[in-house]
């Protein structure tokens, strides 16, 4: 009981904007991708249809707001919860078995929201985003960077009361340039190393920020403003999680019902012309509070998962 107390309170905020967005779509009828989860991608599309390949079985992870693929450990997953939580991260197979906890020392979780990855050359960093802000006062975040952690046998053991410690992580604080933002999708660029940030919004386009990588425990920064997106749906801001592949050459951004895939053109623009494209819409099946979405090891399988315990795997591989 006390648990569901916990919970209840946490997931409050999110809740009510779910119902907002509940009452929206059919309110402006005429958008029907949002306003119905779709249950199979279309023949033409280039992916299959969704399909769930286990759940996250932990009892630790209660609200699973981030998850990416290990680009250095093949089948690894990483997570992290809501705010309300320590600052643990824990490993995952595709099947949702848990393979480890590990402490992030030096960081603390307000409200972490997302977790990406980038590998330089054997070397992989994990980057979580203490990027949420349900109420907007919140007028410094931070971005958290961490030496990935090798997934052993041994880790299978470790637990929130227990947990493996980490190397120290190293931090960088940002501001928004124009006023203060509620974001749930943190990317990172695998050759430049920029960081992008997707804000969330129930009225209007998303905001698409950069931000240079300055890691050194305490700079603040201010993230520069580099366009806007629209995904194809009501509310067509509402952003809560994304990747991008590890060639650098597609963005995957989901909301509560899906996905949706931008791709850099032959001629190699830049991500604020490829964001005014078209996507390509991607069903995920269904979900509770769909928040967390990655590219597969490399980049031919999306993999997907919600909030709650238990919560379902589901992947989507390209055709």
């Amino acid at each position: 009981m006390e648990y569901l107390r916990i919970v209840s309170k946490r997931m409050i905020p999110k809740i009510s904007l779910f119902v907002i967005f509940l009452i929206v779509i059919p309110s402006l009828g005429g958008c029907s991708s949002a306003s119905s989860i779709p249950i199979a991608n279309p023949t033409d599309s280039p992916f299959e249809s969704p399909r769930v390949i286990g759940e996250i079985r932990s009892q630790d992870i209660t609200e699973s707001s981030g998850l990416v693929s290990s680009r250095c450990q093949r089948g690894v997953l990483w997570t992290h919860n809501d705010s309300g939580d320590d600052a643990f991260i824990f490993a995952i197979d595709r099947s949702g078995s848990h393979l480890g906890t590990w402490k992030v020392t030096g960081a603390q979780n307000i409200d972490w929201e997302d977790i990406a990855t980038r590998r330089v050359g054997d070397k992989c960093f994990l980057f979580i985003g203490d990027i949420g802000d349900n109420k907007m006062k919140r007028p410094v975040h931070r971005i958290y960077r961490v030496d990935e952690p090798t997934v052993s046998p041994d880790g299978r053991t470790s637990s929130r009361s227990k947990p493996l410690v980490t190397a120290t992580s190293v931090w960088l604080e940002f501001s928004y340039p124009d006023e203060n933002q509620d974001a749930e999708t943190l990317m990172v660029h695998p050759a430049t190393g920029d960081l992008y940030v997707l804000t969330k919004r129930v009225s209007g386009p998303a905001g698409l920020y950069l931000i240079k990588p300055q890691f050194e425990g305490s700079a603040g920064q201010i993230a520069q403003r580099i366009g806007e997106l629209s995904v194809p749906a009501v509310p067509n801001g509402f952003l809560t999680g994304g990747d991008i592949s590890s060639d650098g050459r597609r963005m995957l951004i989901c909301d509560y019902t899906q996905a949706y895939e931008f791709e850099l053109s032959a001629e190699a623009d830049d991500w604020t012309t490829a964001l005014r494209r078209t996507p390509t819409i991607i069903a995920l099946g269904k979900r509770r509070f769909g928040e967390t979405i990655t590219y597969d090891f490399d980049s031919s399988t999306i993999l997907a998962a919600s909030e709650g315990p238990r919560a379902p795997i589901i992947e989507v591989r390209r055709k």
